[in-house]
């Protein structure tokens, strides 16, 4: 078995195009996860915007068709796109920095400080992103016009409170994509070694073989995940003040009103779109890494 020696570079291609996948695959669900955790608490004698995550997939089709779905999409492709391609990247250094032969084999706590690695690399680009991601998901579900797209919210946030405002929510996606990061490629390296029959080498896993490692890894990732992510989608899309000491008001604010169970608001769209989206990411990843170990061997 040709072990190749970790390339960054192919590392940071493979990944951008695992992006891709992944948000073909899983945006429809992540429209309506925003909307589910973001929408208003229904006063007494009201019954909620939506019931649950396939009642407000139905209401989105009926208002707004397919395209209702996909709605927000760019703003991921071009931020998932480098994001992924800096995370596997992140991710590919992290297990090179470990290692001291290109064949040494990693634990798990080194597979997971690796991934954590990668979460601290990804939040640069990705608090940006998912602050106007957020923003502009719930504006159609509001039905005001604020922002003409991705690049008016990111001038009116700039002229509104400089950079602070374009990187509110920063901490908040630390705190959710530094462990949840490292739980992701260590569930990853885990089921992918599980999975390899005897005397095979896990390069060579079959395409189920792969889609279940990556859905997978994409589950135990937002298990980590979904909590702060709540935290995240509220305070990123709140108005300017209404949470002075950051994070902890959010928190406070949510368990008084809702309890516990409101931190794992939006689990269910989460969970359906995790497996799907994750399987399609790693695949592209895997197939784009032999694509190019056979077209630039040497790189």
């Amino acid at each position: 078995v040709v072990s190749h020696p970790f390339s960054p570079g192919k590392n940071f291609f493979a990944g951008g195009f695992g992006g891709v996948c992944l948000v073909f695959a899983g945006h429809p669900l992540d429209t309506i996860k925003v909307r589910i955790q973001t929408m208003p608490v229904p006063g007494p004698g009201e019954s909620p915007l939506y019931r649950g995550t396939f009642d407000c997939f139905k209401q989105t089709l009926a208002k707004e068709g397919f395209k209702g779905l996909y709605k927000g999409m760019a703003a991921p492709i071009i931020g998932v796109t480098p994001m992924f391609a800096v995370c596997f990247f992140g991710f590919g250094l992290g297990k090179k920095l470990q290692q001291k032969t290109p064949d040494d084999v990693l634990t798990y706590p080194q597979l997971f400080a690796a991934g954590m690695l990668s979460g601290v690399f990804t939040t640069a680009i990705m608090a940006p992103g998912e602050r106007i991601k957020c923003l502009l998901q719930i504006q159609a579900a509001k039905g005001e016009v604020k922002y003409a797209g991705p690049m008016d919210c990111v001038k009116q946030l700039y002229k509104e409170s400089g950079i602070r405002g374009i990187y509110r929510g920063t901490a908040l996606t630390l705190m959710r994509d530094v462990p949840a990061s490292g739980m992701y490629f260590m569930t990853y390296e885990w089921l992918k070694r599980l999975l390899t029959p005897e005397g095979k080498s896990p390069n060579e896993l079959s395409v189920p073989s792969v889609l279940f490692a990556g859905g997978m890894a994409g589950i135990f990732n937002w298990a980590v995940a979904i909590p702060p992510d709540v935290l995240k989608s509220r305070f990123q899309t709140a108005p300017e003040g209404k949470y002075p000491n950051g994070f902890r008001d959010v928190l406070r604010e949510l368990l008084r009103e809702e309890g516990v169970a409101s931190l794992y608001k939006g689990f269910t769209a989460v969970m359906l779109r995790a497996f799907p989206a994750n399987a399609a990411c790693f695949l592209g990843f895997e197939m784009a890494m032999k694509f190019l170990n056979w077209a630039a061997p040497s790189l």
